[in-house]
């Protein structure tokens, strides 16, 4: 009895779909920074998210008066503040690359940009990596985030002050980094703050509060006009070769 041989026949195997697409962000995901930028960069309608200890942050929409608002009157002050100083850069709403487990995107941003000065720099993607000189956050309330992980994020890469405005509560914090620890920097009697790090830098807080945006702008006018700011910006002056 002959027994014929049995010939396999191949099977073609199909593969399992690749997903050319990442798949979208979503408040919660647990991502490296790669990734997180890489879900970003395929949403290009995504206004904004942030990768807060890895964990994905994504705000809900924008109120005039909660946000919109306050928002502007930061940027006027600071727009101002950088047209009498050069070297000093506003931004607003730009991705900061800090460490391997926070990307995030604060409301504004005011950094150094000359290299002997600065902590930040910007990347070839257009990006700012390093910790930039002065972050703002426009909060609604003490619950929010900024008041909590952010602080500790912040604090702990070397954002050298820190503003988080709480609208709905009408109260205004900034902080300082003291020996790796942010303390509060307090107004004077009058309600004026002024920033360390960058000199003539004045705020009228009760006038900010109030929504005041004029007086805001004269008393930083007198900021811009004192001997600090002077001799702030003989110090980014270019050294002569």
């Amino acid at each position: 009895m002959t027994i014929s041989p049995v010939i396999a026949k191949s099977s073609t195997h199909h593969a399992a779909p690749r997903f050319v697409t990442p798949p979208p962000l979503e408040p919660g995901d647990r991502l490296s920074r790669r990734e997180f930028e890489r879900r970003y960069e395929a949403m290009p309608g995504l206004k904004k998210a942030e990768l807060i200890e890895g964990v994905v942050f994504m705000p809900s929409p924008v109120h005039y008066k909660g946000h919109g608002q306050p928002h502007s009157h930061i940027i006027g002050w600071l727009v101002q503040y950088c047209a009498a100083t050069p070297v000093v850069q506003v931004a607003d709403n730009t991705t900061v690359r800090l460490d391997r487990d926070n990307e995030v995107q604060p409301d504004v941003l005011l950094r150094i940009t000359s290299s002997e000065l600065g902590r930040s720099r910007l990347t070839d993607d257009d990006y700012i990596e390093g910790a930039p000189e002065l972050l703002i956050e426009i909060a609604g309330s003490s619950a929010t985030i900024d008041l909590y992980d952010k602080l500790k994020v912040y604090q702990r890469n070397g954002v050298q002050e820190y503003i988080v405005w709480q609208v709905y509560e009408e109260r205004l914090d900034w902080f300082q980094l003291i020996d790796d620890g942010y303390q509060p920097l307090d107004p004077d009697e009058a309600g004026v703050s002024r920033s360390h790090v960058f000199p003539g830098l004045w705020l009228n807080v009760p006038a900010l509060l109030d929504g005041d945006l004029a007086k805001v702008l004269a008393q930083l006018q007198i900021g811009l006009n004192s001997a600090e700011h002077a001799d702030f910006l003989t110090r980014l002056a270019p050294k002569s070769p």
